[in-house]
């Protein structure tokens, strides 16, 4: 069994991460450190988890007895705890922020991206899990990279749940603001352009083009909806057989003949695509569920490949239907 410790046990991606490996068949959660809620249940937290985890959060550290670590501490916390405690060289990390996505600020760390770099996630043993929106976003564009047909802007609009806020309420993720309500945020500077302009330029070195990203609060808990386009000389034949053939060995992508709705992804570890040709554009519709193939999701999916697993072990997962 892989041993497995939580680190900032409490917010919404260890509380996903912790449904997703309570029911994985190679996993033994041996502790979740949080110092706010330390002595508390873990289910006073996350309370759907009665019955299915026993166990305080502990503010104790037992590096040396797990195999592998979760970082869910939030952004801005994850350098300051590895530089701060005395890691294992044998532990396996696994980084939910964003401090070691980018390869200036990697630090050893591989960008876990199932998707793009399968086989050095495999030999690694530090992971920068991708953003949400990022993961979105790369999936509806890399095929394209690949086979070098950016040359012009891409444009995106992408919708995202009220989870991807966290936990903690604000002035624009408390119910009584978000419900029936909809707004932009970060207009083209959103934190995760970073990332996607990087894995662009691994697979389309020197493309000079700008992503122009807007990204939506929805009036929904969770889920991303992005909406891709750009100019593409491909046909509409050429463009989809590119995309199935840049998937067709991956574990949880599938593109779709149709438009999907986000609720078929919601609470799985899918990405579903659609493409289409309108002239001399390309629509790409790309939907995940933030928390899971976002976030939580993804990171098990990372640490299946890193323990020589099948990618999809644990993770089969059902969306919440109609």
């Amino acid at each position: 069994m892989i041993k497995v410790g939580v680190i900032g046990g409490a917010g919404y991606t260890a509380g996903e991460l912790l449904r997703i490996l309570v029911g994985h068949p190679e996993t033994d959660v041996t502790f979740v450190h949080s110092t706010s809620n330390a002595g508390n249940p873990i289910h006073s937290i996350h309370k759907d988890l009665i019955g299915d985890i026993e166990g305080d959060f502990t503010d104790q550290l037992k590096l040396d007895e797990v195999d592998v670590i979760f970082i869910c501490s939030g952004h801005g916390h994850s350098r300051t705890f590895l530089e701060s405690h005395e890691v294992p060289a044998s532990l396996k990390v696994v980084d939910l922020s964003n401090e070691f996505r980018l390869k200036e600020d990697a630090d050893g760390f591989v960008y876990g991206l199932p998707e793009l770099n399968l086989e050095a996630i495999k030999g690694a043993t530090k992971i920068a899990n991708p953003g949400c929106f990022a993961t979105a976003i790369q999936l509806a564009i890399l095929p394209l990279a690949a086979k070098g047909q950016l040359t012009e802007d891409v444009h995106v609009n992408a919708i995202t749940g009220s989870t991807g806020a966290g936990q903690n309420p604000s002035k624009t993720s408390h119910f009584s603001w978000r419900n029936n309500n909809i707004s932009i945020y970060k207009a083209f500077s959103h934190q995760h352009l970073g990332e996607i302009n990087q894995s662009i330029q691994q697979l389309q070195n020197g493309y000079a083009g700008d992503v122009k990203f807007l990204p939506v609060r929805g009036n929904f808990t969770k889920g991303i909806f992005a909406s891709v386009y750009t100019q593409c000389t491909l046909s509409e034949e050429e463009v989809i057989a590119a995309y199935k053939d840049f998937y067709k060995d991956a574990a949880f992508v599938y593109v779709l003949d149709e438009a999907p709705d986000m609720k078929m992804v919601v609470n799985t570890n899918k990405c579903l695509i659609n493409v289409q040709k309108h002239g001399d554009t390309v629509l790409v519709q790309s939907c995940i569920d933030n928390l899971v193939k976002g976030a939580s999701g993804q990171a098990v999916q990372n640490m299946n490949l890193m323990f020589g697993l099948d990618q999809k072990t644990g993770l089969q997962l059902k969306s919440v239907g109609f």
